[in-house]
Order: C-alpha cells, then structure tokens, then sequence
C-alpha cells in the first residue's frame, strides 16, 4: 500500500503541555508514525487507553497517574491523524477499518498481553474490535461513554442531533476544517481544574497545520455506522457486539452521567447483557468521562477489578 499525503505536527507543539510530561514513543505503520504514550514497569499488565475524538492520548492524563501507581503500564496511542501520529490530509483515508488495522499492529508490534482496556467514544469501536479478533491478549475490559453499532442500537436524540445539526460544533469540523477541535474539549471542564485556556491550547496543539492536519477529526462523525455503514464498519461493529458477552472476560462500564450522547440508560442495558458486567455512573461527569473524573474512573475500576 502506497504511503498517502501526510502532515507531522512540529515537536514543539507538544512542550510544556499542562499534566502531560510523558516522552513520545513511535511505531511504523504502512509507512506513516504512530506515536503512543508508554509508561510504567514493562513486565507489569497492561492498561491500554484508547480515545476517541476530537481529542488524542492527553485525554487520559488524570488517569496515567493513579493507574501507575496501582501497579499498571499505560499505553495511549494517538490514531493515525490525531495527537502526536502523522495526519493523513485526504479526508477518504479515513476509514474505521483503517484505524483497526493501525491499533492491530500497534498491539502485535510491541507484543502486550494480559491488557485491560479501557474505551471510549470511537475506542469502543476500534479498541473492541481488537478484543474480540485476539481475546488471548486481554484480560478485562473497561467501557466508558461509547457504543457498538448493531440492528438494534436505538441512537439516541443526542447523537442524531450531533450528527446532522448544523449548529453543533461537531458539525463545523466536519464543514469547516479550520474549526479549533480544542474549542470543542472547552465543553468537558463541569470539573476542570487548572488554567482552562492552556488545556483547551493542549488539545489542539496537534493541528498545526490548520484544515489540512484535521481531515481525520473532520471525518470521524461522518462514519457513524447508521449513516455510512461501509465507513463505519457497520457488520464488524455488530459481529463484535455479539461476540463479546461470549468471550467470558470481567467488564465494567462506567458511564458519565450527563452524556447526552451515549446516556446511562444505554450504558445500564449494554451491562446487563455482559455476563457479569458491573455499572456505574458518575454525577457531573458528560461525554468525555476522562476529563471531567478521570480519577473516580480509576478508583470505581480499582475497587470492581478488586471484587467491591
């Protein structure tokens, strides 16, 4: 496969960053850099973090900490257009199986195992996937405000509105590719503390290259599987649905309770038809559960993984 036109964002664009000291990692990928946050003992299990959009691995940086601290290595890779990972500038690139496909071998590449995975937004898409195509590697699942698409998902009025209202701000990535995408991460602070302004800067200081470097957040709402089934990767998103109650592995879903998008009441339904599967949801907390608790993330999975 030939190597598309891409763009890579200057490495002083990701000095200084508020809460984020961590050194950049890469891998290859068809030709392109993946980059992938790695910290920790690289003998201990493996906490795997995967995001969704418009933001990249800064998204978990309340998390990192308490995660090392009980004992994990965390890896956050960066999608290939997001964060530190080269930007892919056609926006037909982007595909979900295309970022299938780069998380694969970000996991056979370093060769993780005994992996608890925690998803969100367009991480339960990719990042399930990899569960269910190589359940050997992983050891139990975290499932934050996300989805898989199957027949029988009833999308709720949040993410019909987010998909086709004009006046979201979601609507003017896909339309207008100047639009900050930090502007949009402005909205998950209920609990922020620190300088807003700069961790608003943080989430877009990978796109330095202004429209051309956001092809891959403009393209991402585009794909939701029941508007654009192909992209989406509509019968893979379901044939993962299925599978994963059969698979046997301890879940825990942790919702934000004030998602408008992906809402507790189909966080408390997914659960319930994992065997076994825990819930919880947090108050004051919406979409994007990392930034607005991520430390009541890791302390409500702590306490389920440790059987309370």
């Amino acid at each position: 496969m030939a190597t598309p036109d891409f763009v890579r964002t200057p490495d002083e664009n990701f000095e200084d960053l508020p809460d984020f000291p961590y050194a950049p990692n890469y891998v290859e990928w068809n030709g392109l850099r993946l980059h992938y946050v790695d910290e920790g003992p690289k003998d201990a299990p493996i906490a795997l973090l995967m995001h969704g959009e418009p933001d990249w691995a800064y998204l978990y940086r309340k998390m990192i900490p308490p995660l090392l601290a009980a004992g994990y290595r965390c890896i956050a890779p960066d999608y290939i257009g997001f964060g530190r990972s080269d930007k892919v500038i056609d926006d037909n690139w982007y595909v979900i199986e295309r970022h299938c496909e780069s998380m694969t071998h970000l996991i056979t590449a370093l060769d993780l195992n005994d992996i608890t995975i925690f998803v969100q937004d367009w991480g339960g898409p990719i990042g399930l996937r990899q569960v269910v195509d190589m359940p050997e590697r992983f050891s139990r699942l975290v499932i934050l405000n996300t989805w898989l698409h199957h027949q029988e998902m009833e999308y709720s009025d949040g993410i019909r509105q987010w998909r086709d209202n004009a006046t979201n701000p979601f609507w003017l990535i896909m339309t207008d590719g100047d639009f900050p995408c930090g502007k949009i991460m402005s909205f998950a602070r209920s609990r922020q503390v620190g300088d807003p302004a700069a961790i608003v800067a943080a989430y877009e200081a990978p796109f330095a290259h202004a429209g051309k470097s956001k092809a891959g957040a403009r393209r991402f709402p585009w794909c939701i599987p029941n508007w654009e089934p192909e992209a989406g990767n509509a019968d893979q998103q379901e044939r993962c649905f299925k599978r994963l109650p059969e698979l046997g592995l301890p879940a825990h879903v942790i919702f934000g309770a004030d998602d408008q998008v992906f809402n507790v009441a189909w966080g408390q339904k997914w659960a319930s038809m994992i065997p076994g599967a825990s819930f919880d949801s947090i108050p004051n907390a919406g979409h994007f559960v990392q930034e607005d608790a991520g430390e009541e993330v890791v302390e409500i999975f702590l306490k389920r993984s440790r059987g309370g």
